[in-house]
């Protein structure tokens, strides 16, 4: 019987592990050696940088509705990237103003807070090491006297 089964191991190659496209030798009509041109993502497609197939794959996962249409991801990714586009144009420009190469989270809360439909956006969200605007009350300034030179003459007249 071992002799039986030694003899059907020999006729039978062993499997690499990696299904048929490991397979070595090409085979007329079989998978081996052929390359299949690579399928052109949904990002690409619709022109964009942010993942359209991470997108609906988290809109299926967090149902939202039972079922995600096929324009539904293409246009929140394409919104996602302005929004970053916008952010990260102004954060910047704020980091360049402040003489810096490197965009961080002080830039990102002048660049939010100083316009005026991100910061209705992003209203209640605080940005960790931030700070604050530099923003100091009217009242608090040193008042200045607009008769100076009046003042004197005035003074000088009582006497």
């Amino acid at each position: 019987i071992n002799a039986e089964y030694m003899g059907k191991e020999s006729l039978h190659k062993k499997m690499s592990g990696r299904g048929k496209a490991g397979k070595s030798k090409t085979v007329a009509g079989g998978r081996g050696g052929e390359k299949k041109a690579a399928g052109t993502s949904r990002s690409k497609k619709a022109g964009l940088q942010f993942p359209v197939g991470r997108v609906h794959r988290y809109l299926r996962k967090g149902r939202f509705g039972k079922r995600v249409g096929q324009g539904a991801p293409v246009y929140m990714a394409a919104v996602l990237e302005y929004l970053a586009a916008e952010i990260l144009e102004l954060a910047g420009n704020a980091a360049r103003d402040n003489k810096k190469h490197r965009i961080n989270p002080r830039h990102l809360q002048l660049a939010i807070r100083n316009d005026e439909e991100l910061n209705k956006l992003l209203s209640h969200v605080t940005i960790a090491s931030g700070g604050v605007l530099p923003n100091i009350q009217k009242a608090l300034l040193p008042q200045k006297s607009a008769k100076k030179s009046g003042e004197d003459v005035s003074a000088s007249a009582d006497f």
